[in-house]
């Protein structure tokens, strides 16, 4: 049973840097900025950025924290999976959320939802409009943080199909240990929710069904997903379901190599994978996910769910110390998502950062990131 300080801890000393070297003060013992200068006073200390960046990464401000997510109860929170809901607008589910800016800040809840302004200019920041429950972020469903049995129950990815929106959910007896996977829904464009079906034990496939992101092929009727463990030290492996099917256990394929599906699951993505996300932009499969094992955020593209497996990645964030950052180099980074809007131009990212230790920033920050795949780089 892991602690949530343990587990980012044990995700650095993975990769074998100092991303972690902080201080073992008691949670709220940094001074917090005060609301409405965190995101200011923090983004000015990057600069400019380099000229012969390339992809150019531009680190945007946080869209959790003070002055930005207080309103909503929700000064610390992290990840952030979006998806455009039926009514147009787009949702993004958040995890572990507490009302003050410092993990363990009372009101504890998990996952929660905001609601942003699809028609608000991503270059000018995430805009949000409302909260799941109104005007304070509730928990989507209700349920009690304890410890006998389930301590917190933690988002994979949130899809859209049609009028109903799926939503994969890791069930936590302590922290790290899945006990099981569940799919909650909504039929109300995000308003409300239901835990609607119980899916796999945390042991199913090896412990390589808990962390899940997918999305729908527009073409055969399929959502892809891809999933691993939960703790950070798994590579990935291919499953789909029929689009109608969602809901059954028993529909699930998993890719077994050379074009079979059904049999024992071959891993597409070696490593020790932490979050990912899974999008088709423009013609591509674009996944984005966080190496925790080199202590970076990576990128691929493919034509195909199934090409997934020979595509080369490239790196977007690095990890890095604090004090030592920069628009592209992020100290305790995790949970990168594919922002509804993106092009192979110009994607946008949000990617979570934590420093234990003093338990603060807790926060989701956005990334605009120009040539995402690099395929400009070295033009003349």
């Amino acid at each position: 049973m892991l602690s949530r300080s343990t587990f980012l801890h044990g995700s650095a000393a993975l990769a074998g840097l100092g991303a972690t070297t902080t201080t073992t003060a008691a949670c709220g013992a940094e001074e917090v900025p005060d609301a409405g200068t965190a995101a200011t006073e923090k983004d000015s200390s990057f600069g400019p950025v380099p000229a012969e960046a390339c992809p150019r990464i531009e680190r945007m401000p946080p869209i959790t924290g003070p002055g930005v997510t207080d309103r909503f109860r929700m000064a610390a929170t992290d990840l952030g999976a979006p998806a455009v809901a039926p009514d147009g607008r787009i949702l993004f589910v958040f995890g572990d959320t507490f009302e003050e800016p410092v993990v363990g800040g009372g009101f504890w809840r998990s996952p929660v939802g905001l609601f942003a302004d699809p028609d608000h200019p991503l270059d000018e920041g995430i805009s949000w409009t409302s909260a799941v429950g109104g005007e304070i972020a509730e928990q989507l469903v209700p349920y009690e943080h304890d410890e006998d049995p389930v301590s917190t129950i933690l988002p994979g990815d949130v899809l859209t199909v049609g009028e109903t929106m799926y939503l994969w959910m890791m069930v936590n007896h302590g922290f790290g240990t899945v006990a099981g996977t569940e799919i909650w829904t909504s039929e109300d464009s995000g308003k409300s929710w239901e835990r609607t079906a119980e899916m796999f034990p945390g042991d199913h496939a090896g412990g390589l069904m808990q962390q899940c992101t997918w999305s729908t092929h527009p073409e055969d009727g399929f959502v892809y997903l891809l999933t691993t463990g939960f703790q950070r030290d798994k590579g990935v492996i291919l499953s789909r379901v029929e689009a109608g099917s969602i809901l059954d256990p028993e529909a699930y394929e998993t890719f077994s190599g050379d074009g079979t599906w059904g049999g024992d699951g071959v891993t597409v993505l070696d490593g020790a994978i932490g979050e990912m996300c899974l999008r088709l932009v423009e013609d591509q499969w674009v996944l984005t996910y966080f190496d925790a094992g080199n202590y970076r955020v990576d990128v691929l593209a493919a034509d195909s769910p199934i090409a997934i497996a020979g595509a080369t990645p490239s790196t977007l964030l690095h990890g890095g110390d604090w004090g030592e950052e920069a628009h592209d180099v992020v100290a305790q980074l995790y949970g990168p998502f594919i922002v509804p809007g993106s092009t192979l131009e110009v994607m946008h990212l949000v990617c979570s950062q934590w420093r234990t230790g003093p338990d603060w920033p807790y926060h989701v920050e956005q990334f605009r990131i120009e040539d995402p795949l690099g395929r400009r780089c070295g033009e003349g």
